[in-house]
């Protein structure tokens, strides 16, 4: 396999790791500073320039794309794509995670768990957000920060107030979010590489400090994580549209809460402290997917009129929770159930005597008029039934 990882600090251990752990595998490899490419748009195909002369063949590329860079690295991952090259993180999914609010918007539609987050831009509007949240102390971030940089903890309403003020008069966009004291000073950072997470591990703050990036002088120990914590790992990294990714979670009373994805995940800190070979799980994983590639199920099914590839959520209340594929009678409707999504699991070409639970997703192809038919009805929302003060009660005359 012929592997470019765009990397604008070849020096970094990170970046030292994956190539050494793809020439040790007998790849060739090599590190492109991602601002040194030019997006070549003159020719009849998309194609790429690098140090002013034509781009060579490559088989995949590993995408380390800084903060300051992310709309010109981004650019340079979707020519790839339209090159046919590949890669485990998408352009969209790299502009996704990279912005706060919006990872959250995508996040907040799949039943992902994370701490309450609201998003004002007018100042009349900030205690009431604040409010929503369950009050002060709250978290105040950047929505583009990186490493605990422009993560800040309000302990009052009117300091919150006074900084986000602050931070909007200088045009910055910025999150107000519920503090998870259960977990003060704690997170959980989780590797997702494909469809498990390889590698966890918790950081710890020090002091009085409630960040516990290792930037921030946080400690870091390997754990492993309950099935739990792995599910809503890796869902949200796929959700995000990215095959390598760090969760970084907190530990919740009643669960993970999803704090962020990150699509260029350090790998330092996580390698030292499980002890495993994180980058050789990553350069493993892209060469699978180079010499036996997934494939867009959907442009490939959706050869017959009418016919086509969807997604059917098995729901709490729904009518097949308890039911075998059998007793669904799925087949008779001319529906294919090709694989079944279980949390973290998936079962594959499944038999009917499989008995459905709540939260499976199933992969069926079929008839799109029979499968449309069986997707909920899009919500509505709810009316929010405003108390009105009571009546004077008139006094007796």
């Amino acid at each position: 396999m012929k592997l470019a990882i765009l990397s604008r600090a070849p020096k970094a251990y990170s970046t030292q790791r994956l190539k050494a752990a793809a020439l040790q595998r007998g790849h060739d490899v090599r590190v492109l500073n991602t601002l040194r490419f030019g997006i070549d748009l003159t020719g009849d195909e998309p194609d790429l320039q690098y140090r002013g002369k034509r781009l060579s063949d490559y088989d995949a590329i590993l995408p380390r794309i800084g903060a300051s860079i992310t709309y010109f690295g981004t650019a340079v991952v979707r020519q790839f794509e339209q090159m046919d090259v590949y890669t485990p993180n998408t352009a969209n999914g790299i502009a996704n995670a990279r912005d706060k609010l919006r990872a959250t918007q995508i996040l907040s539609r799949h039943n992902i768990g994370m701490p309450a987050t609201t998003f004002v831009r007018n100042r009349g509007d900030v205690r009431a957000a604040i409010e929503r949240v369950g009050g002060a102390p709250v978290v105040i971030k950047l929505l583009e920060g990186t490493q605990g940089i422009g993560v800040i903890l309000a302990p009052e309403v009117k300091i919150a107030e006074s900084i986000i003020e602050t931070l909007q008069s200088t045009n910055q966009n910025v999150l107000i979010q519920r503090f998870v004291s259960e977990s003060k000073g704690r997170d959980i950072r989780a590797l997702v590489v494909g469809d498990r997470v390889v590698a966890a591990m918790r950081r710890t703050a020090q002091g009085d400090e409630f960040r516990s990036n290792v930037h921030r002088g946080g400690t870091v120990e390997g754990v492993s994580l309950s099935p739990e914590f792995e599910q809503a790992a890796v869902r949200s990294a796929q959700i995000m549209g990215l095959r390598v990714a760090g969760v970084d979670m907190l530990e919740g009373a009643d669960g993970p809460l999803v704090m962020e994805v990150n699509s260029s995940p350090g790998l330092q800190g996580i390698e030292a402290a499980t002890q495993l070979d994180v980058a050789g799980a990553i350069v493993d994983y892209i060469a699978n997917q180079v010499a036996f590639p997934e494939i867009d199920v959907r442009q490939r099914l959706s050869v017959s009129t009418g016919y086509g590839v969807a997604e059917i959520l098995v729901h709490n209340n729904g009518s097949f929770v308890g039911k075998t594929l059998g007793e669904t009678e799925l087949g008779e409707r001319d529906i294919t159930v090709l694989t079944v999504h279980r949390g973290t699991s998936v079962i594959p070409n499944p038999r009917n005597r499989v008995v459905l639970e709540a939260g499976d997703r199933l992969l069926c192809f079929g008839k799109l008029d029979e499968m449309r038919s069986m997707i909920p009805e899009r919500r509505k929302r709810r009316a929010r039934v405003r108390k009105l003060p009571a009546e004077p009660i008139p006094a007796a005359e």
